[in-house]
C-alpha cells in the first residue's frame, strides 16, 4: 500500500531546501528555495505523536516529504504539501504542457465533466461545495463523506459503491489520510479524477489508476501563504490556478 507514496517520494531530488512552512485553519503550506509552493488540506487528527518536533525550515524537501507517510495527520499534511511543492512547481507544470495563462477556480473539474457524465453513475469522495447544483441534475450522484451531511453516504460505503460507478472524483486529502491507494483500487472500473489543492500533478499517479489530476498551482506563493494564514476560505485560489492534467 505504500508503493504510491514511495514512487512519489523517489522522484523528488535531493538539494531542494524548505524555507518556510505555514498552517492555517484549513490548509498547510510548504515553500522552498526554488520558490516552489505546495498545499495540503489540514486534517485535525493528532493522536499519534509527530515523528519530528520543531521547525521544518532548513530540512531538505525530500526529507519533509517523507512525513506524508506519518499517521499524525498534521505531520502528514506537511509531507503532502512538500510533495506538492515539488510536483506543482510552476516550471514543472509548464513542462508537462499545461497552460497556466487561463486561471480557473476550485469547481472547474466538476464543470468540465458535466456533459461527459450526463446520465451516468458518478461518485464524489468528499463533499465539495455546490456538488448537488453542478452534478446532481445531470447524473446519478453519490457523495461519500467521512463526516456525512444529509443525503451523503458514510465513507465505508466506498467498498460497496465505487466498483459500480462510471466516474469517481476523489478529494486530494485522501493522500493525507492514507485512503487513496485503496480508493484507486476500488475505482478500477471507473474513470477516476483526483481533485483539489492537495493533489500532486505527478504523472506517476496514472500508474496507480488515476485518469485525470485536477490540482493547484500557486503562481504567487507569497499571496498564497498570506491567504492561508488570514483564514479567508478559498482565498488562496486567487494566488494561482486549478489545472487539469489528463492521462
Amino acid at each position: 500500500m505504500w508503493s504510491l507514496y514511495d514512487t512519489l517520494l523517489d522522484r523528488i531530488p535531493e538539494g531542494i531546501t524548505v524555507t518556510e512552512t505555514f498552517m492555517g485553519d484549513h490548509w498547510i503550506g510548504v515553500h522552498t528555495d526554488e520558490d516552489g509552493a505546495g498545499l495540503a488540506m489540514r486534517i485535525n487528527s493528532t493522536a499519534i505523536p509527530r515523528r519530528k518536533q520543531g521547525v521544518y525550515a532548513g530540512m531538505t524537501l525530500k526529507e519533509l516529504a517523507k512525513a506524508a507517510k506519518s499517521w499524525n495527520f498534521i505531520e502528514a499534511g506537511y509531507g503532502v504539501a512538500a510533495i506538492n511543492a515539488y510536483y506543482n512547481h510552476r516550471e514543472r507544470v509548464k513542462a508537462l504542457g499545461i497552460d497556466l495563462t487561463h486561471p480557473s477556480m476550485a469547481n472547474e473539474a466538476f464543470q468540465k465533466y458535466r456533459e461527459e457524465i450526463t446520465g451516468k453513475k458518478a461518485a464524489v469522495i468528499g463533499h465539495f461545495s455546490y456538488l448537488e447544483h453542478l452534478l446532481g441534475p445531470v447524473c446519478k450522484l453519490s457523495i461519500l463523506e467521512r463526516r456525512p451531511r444529509d443525503g451523503d453516504y458514510p465513507d465505508p460505503a466506498c467498498e460497496y459503491l465505487l466498483p459500480e460507478q462510471d466516474y469517481v472524483f476523489i478529494t486530494g486529502s485522501t493522500l493525507v489520510n492514507k485512503t487513496l491507494p485503496r480508493l484507486l483500487q476500488l475505482c478500477g472500473n471507473a474513470y477516476t479524477v483526483l481533485v483539489g489543492p492537495s493533489v500532486p500533478l505527478a504523472p506517476a499517479l496514472f500508474d496507480f489508476g488515476a485518469d485525470d489530476l485536477s490540482g493547484f498551482v500557486a503562481l504567487t506563493p507569497a499571496d498564497c501563504f498570506h491567504a492561508i494564514l488570514s483564514g479567508i476560505k478559498g482565498g488562496h485560489f486567487k494566488s494561482g490556478t486549478m489545472v487539469n492534467y489528463r492521462r
